[in-house]
């Protein structure tokens, strides 16, 4: 009687485990369904859509969930009320395994040019997602669309005995935020010696040359590396970077994207020491947060270029996508 009772409880959990599997396995079939070319269309269609303020022309689920700004909102809200027309820069990606697509652009909000961010999750041909951002900086968006065209490295594939993991992509992107969460000019920071960060329109670290159409340093500034930043200490006043969503990662390109919040906590938080020495303060003088959306590009364990776009937000704010505690949290998710 208790073999009996045993091979009836063994077939059961097998029964389970093959239903779980299963299920497992028509979910990734389901989001693969859409291909590179079926997700770079979706963000297509939504942009003409948008333009057209038109959103019943998009293929949505019945659950679709849409924020702009961190916001929840019905879809045809917010921006789909006040955009005019396309922008000039447009640099996107896809995630086939996720059913993942991002583009990180501009737009025309009331004919003024304007950054627009956009992320669509993806089930079977369908839009699950809408998150996006609407950065209105008339002069960083300006300046994206007199670049033009994103640099050749965001669309040339990594050799295929080269190329990282899933998780090593995330990994390393991750050790970015750390190293400016933690910046003593210490730590271990995985950055290519030519990494070019391009921010808002506007290269904050290496050569402008590297940029095509980018602003020069302004003379009043002295030309750093994104690893001699690092190494010099000089993010210290950033006092958290939370809700760090690797959302979208290309195996095949080298990219990870990541959404983030940059807190500046201020107070005794302005005052710190460079790894030379140096007593400095610095960072704002009240408490805020940056939003931020950031690409980076990791070839042989190290990143470089950077691309990223953010604006100031209400200190601690959330994204509309994670719990209070995630959104709260340094660690990483992807």
């Amino acid at each position: 009687m208790g073999c009996a009772r045993m091979r009836i409880v063994i077939a059961a959990c097998v029964a389970v485990m093959s239903f779980v599997c299963s299920i497992a396995t028509a979910a990734a079939q389901s989001r693969a369904t859409c291909d590179r070319t079926c997700l770079t269309g979706l963000l297509d269609r939504y942009v003409d859509a948008l333009v057209a303020r038109a959103p019943s022309r998009l293929p949505l689920t019945a659950t679709v969930k849409f924020t702009e700004n961190g916001q929840r909102l019905e879809l045809g809200d917010g921006l789909w009320r006040t955009v005019t027309g396309k922008g000039g820069y447009r640099l996107d990606m896809v995630d086939v395994d996720a059913g993942q697509a991002v583009l990180m652009g501009t737009i025309r909000e009331a004919d003024t040019p304007t950054i627009f961010v956009l992320r669509l999750g993806v089930i079977q041909q369908t839009i699950a997602e809408i998150e996006t951002l609407v950065i209105r900086n008339k002069d960083a968006a300006e300046s994206l669309d007199r670049i033009g065209a994103p640099r050749r490295a965001w669309y040339t594939a990594v050799p295929e005995s080269e190329r990282h993991s899933r998780d090593d992509l995330a990994r390393i992107a991750n050790m970015y935020f750390s190293g400016i969460e933690l910046n003593d000019g210490k730590g271990v920071y995985p950055l290519r010696e030519s990494c070019a960060r391009l921010e808002n329109g506007a290269v904050t670290a290496g050569d402008p040359a590297a940029i095509p159409g980018a602003p020069p340093t302004p003379p009043n500034r002295t030309r750093t590396s994104c690893l001699q930043q690092f190494q010099s200490g000089v993010f210290f006043y950033v006092t958290r970077i939370r809700d760090r969503r690797f959302v979208a990662i290309d195996r095949e390109r080298g990219i990870a994207f990541a959404f983030a919040f940059f807190d500046n906590g201020s107070g005794e938080a302005r005052n710190g020491t460079l790894r030379d020495g140096r007593k400095v303060s610095s960072g704002p003088s009240i408490p805020w947060t940056w939003q931020i959306a950031e690409f980076f590009k990791i070839e042989k364990g190290l990143i470089g270029p950077v691309e990223s776009v953010l604006h100031q937000v209400p200190y601690g704010m959330g994204s509309g996508w994670s719990t209070w505690e995630d959104a709260m949290s340094s660690r990483p998710r992807w």
